[in-house]
């Protein structure tokens, strides 16, 4: 396998990156069968393993510490914090306070003395950006973390953390792992440029988009019963007719694009990613060996620009279909007191 270079921090990785939000409670709950996935994966050549303290609330840094145990110095792990891992306000977020607590905690689950790389899972409006670079600056330098990330970072926030790495000499945030497939392609305005300008190295996750471009969904089939749009569909978008529909007809495109290619439509979908000039890294998140074989070919593909030019012609760059492909909302479209000025009594209030 040929490996890459990780933006700046001369980290080579593979092209094809292990997820493992599906390892535990949240997917394959047999750890053996967990065992498996991570072995065959570093056996192919794999050597960049990615997870989160809030898959399954921890369980997936367990069995990951447990699978890569004999291996780690061969393994390029990453790990995030951010999201609540219980109801307590203060186990959350991108606080100094927490974050040197989530490390600990990851450190211990998965049984290492150090972070290859320690990524902010999302951005937090209620911290500062400085505060945050400051704990991850410190981490560097007491060698638990060797490199720092974002992951669904808005373009704007990755210039503003780059920015206030330089004024206040803190560690620069290094990669940016970002939702990107053939069908969530909002990232090519703005958060892929910014990435290539800034040097970061790009993970993407959801390549295949939540399992729609492994070609298992069709018009005239209810959707597989252990398949996402069956097990969370309140999360996932199949219920969305208007949405489902649009999916259901590119897809159909794509799959055809794919056999006309010589290749699955699984190829394809990651073989588009992966041809992006500031991707390093498409993250897969197999639930079963059978599907990470599937998905391991992947790496020998090499889109041609004519199959290029036609996934252009089905699904034209920047498109976005639905709002869970992009993975964060900004406060200000949630909230809308940030969107208006407080209301002053004793003034004519509009009847309309």
């Amino acid at each position: 396998m040929e490996y890459r270079t990780l933006g700046r921090t001369g980290i080579q990785v593979s092209p094809l990156c292990l997820g493992t939000l599906l390892l535990g409670s949240w997917g394959t709950t047999d750890e053996d069968e967990c065992r498996r996935i991570v072995h065959t994966a570093l056996d192919a050549g794999i050597n960049f393993i990615d997870t989160a303290d809030v898959y399954s609330f921890g369980e997936s840094e367990q069995i990951v510490g447990r699978a890569i145990k004999g291996r780690r110095d061969d393994i390029v792990l990453a790990t995030k914090f951010n999201n609540p891992m219980d109801d307590s306000p203060n186990r959350r977020g991108n606080s100094r306070r927490w974050i040197m607590r989530a490390v600990e905690d990851s450190l211990r689950r998965l049984d290492t003395d150090y972070i290859d790389l320690y990524q902010v899972h999302r951005p937090d409006p209620l911290t500062d950006i400085d505060e945050t670079l400051g704990a991850l600056s410190d981490l560097v330098r007491q060698g638990k973390v060797r490199a720092i990330g974002t992951s669904s970072f808005p373009a704007e926030e990755l210039v503003e953390a780059q920015w206030a790495a330089e004024r206040r000499s803190r560690e620069r945030f290094s990669t940016e792992q970002l939702s990107y497939s053939i069908l969530a392609r909002h990232a090519e305005a703005a958060s892929l440029p910014v990435a290539e300008r800034y040097g970061l190295g790009v993970m993407v996750w959801s390549p295949l988009n939540g399992g729609w471009l492994t070609g298992k969904y069709r018009r005239d089939a209810p959707p597989p019963k252990d398949s996402r749009a069956s097990t969370n569909a309140e999360h996932f978008d199949f219920r969305a007719e208007s949405v489902r529909e649009v999916k259901l007809e590119l897809t159909e495109k794509l799959g055809a694009l794919a056999a006309e290619a010589g290749m699955s439509l699984i190829h394809l979908a990651l073989g588009f990613v992966l041809s992006h000039r500031a991707v390093t890294s498409a993250v897969i998140g197999p639930r079963t060996v059978d599907q990470l074989a599937s998905q391991l070919g992947a790496v020998e593909v090499s889109l041609t620009p004519a199959v290029l030019d036609a996934i252009d012609e089905i699904v034209p760059p920047g498109t976005s279909l639905s709002s869970y492909d992009i993975g964060y909302t900004p406060p200000a479209l949630t909230d809308a007191t940030l969107r208006r000025r407080p209301h002053q009594p004793g003034r004519r209030a509009s009847t309309t």
